[in-house]
């Protein structure tokens, strides 16, 4: 049909919108509970809404694939869900979201190489121009330094900006890794696993990885007791998990979903660029929760990227 070759393009974008959202949710809950918890708790509801999504689509709990799916789909889990986005999360504390998502948005090019390396998919003249478009505009936005924003203000740049690199780069790499567990390139089409069920296969994955970092992070806890230092308050664990819930809803849950139809519809550089214009997407949002100003220059940049995600859109096989 005409409309199933704009599902993958309108999925990317459809992602955007939905980060953005869980952006503003898991940044409050950070605050109040830390980024380890905030990432732990949302992979556990995302665990639970997806199986019992998978239950009530396919009647079974436990998808079907070979090994070889689920062992890429698990090692994309941990790459992209567990190390990944720890890694952004603590890069959010850092060095502050604009400058890690600036470094987010190299994402893309990895990808569009990565695809091009491993899965053998071509870009033309145009898609690529859409690439570099999206970019340069989502780059325009979040460069703009706010006014009174010092330098150097965190005591751990170098970590935080190390770390926004490991997570741009992880976040290619688990697309790469999840496309193929899905059957993309080795698969005949009737034997790939949908995004659906890939999604369940990586949460469950990444839920494994985070195990170890929530057993390093109760040791620090149980040090902080011993020593007697402060805690945050119950009403703000409460509110923080609630923000974390919320969160979990509307990112891992319905954003990486609709991620891997994007990635399952169209090639990875498109479906990349599309998933990656939260910076622009959250600018109302903050405009209006946070009376931030939105600047003549953050204006054109939106403008020039979603011109060029339009590009991506209508270029898309």
């Amino acid at each position: 049909m005409f409309f199933e070759a704009y599902v993958g393009p309108a999925a990317g974008v459809a992602t955007s919108m939905l980060w953005t959202a869980t952006s503003l949710l898991f940044t409050a809950a950070g605050r109040r509970i830390g980024a380890t918890l905030v990432n732990a708790s949302r992979i556990g509801a995302a665990i639970v809404l997806l199986g019992v999504t998978h239950w009530l689509y396919h009647g079974v709990w436990i998808p079907e694939g070979q090994v070889e799916q689920f062992t890429l789909l698990a090692i994309s889990g941990i790459v992209g869900l567990t190390i990944g986005d720890q890694a952004l999360f603590v890069s959010f504390v850092d060095i502050g979201p604009r400058l890690a998502i600036l470094i987010m948005t190299t994402s893309p090019l990895v990808a569009a190489v990565l695809g091009w390396s491993f899965l053998g998919e071509s870009l033309d003249l145009s898609p690529c121009a859409g690439i570099v478009i999206t970019l340069a505009g989502v780059g325009w936005v979040i460069m703009e330094r706010p006014k009174g924003e010092s330098v150097g203000r965190t005591p751990h740049r170098t970590r935080g900006l190390i770390l926004a690199g490991v997570g741009a780069v992880c976040q290619a790499v688990g697309l790469l890794l999840t496309k193929q567990g899905m059957g993309h390139g080795w698969l005949p089409e009737d034997q790939r696993m949908d995004p659906q069920a890939a999604t369940l296969v990586r949460m469950v994955a990444a839920g494994v990885g985070m195990i170890p970092i929530v057993m390093v992070m109760h040791y620090r806890e149980r040090k902080r007791r011993s020593l007697a230092l402060p805690g945050p308050r119950a009403g703000v664990m409460r509110s923080g998990l609630i923000f974390a819930g919320l969160g979990s809803i509307v990112g891992p849950y319905l954003g990486v979903w609709m991620s891997l139809v994007a990635v399952d519809r169209a090639p990875m550089g498109i479906a990349q660029t599309l998933c990656s214009l939260t910076p622009v997407f959250i600018l109302p949002c903050v405009a209006i929760l946070h009376k931030d100003r939105i600047t003549i220059r953050a204006a054109v940049g939106a403008f020039i990227a979603v011109g060029g995600s339009t590009l991506l859109f209508f270029q898309s096989p």
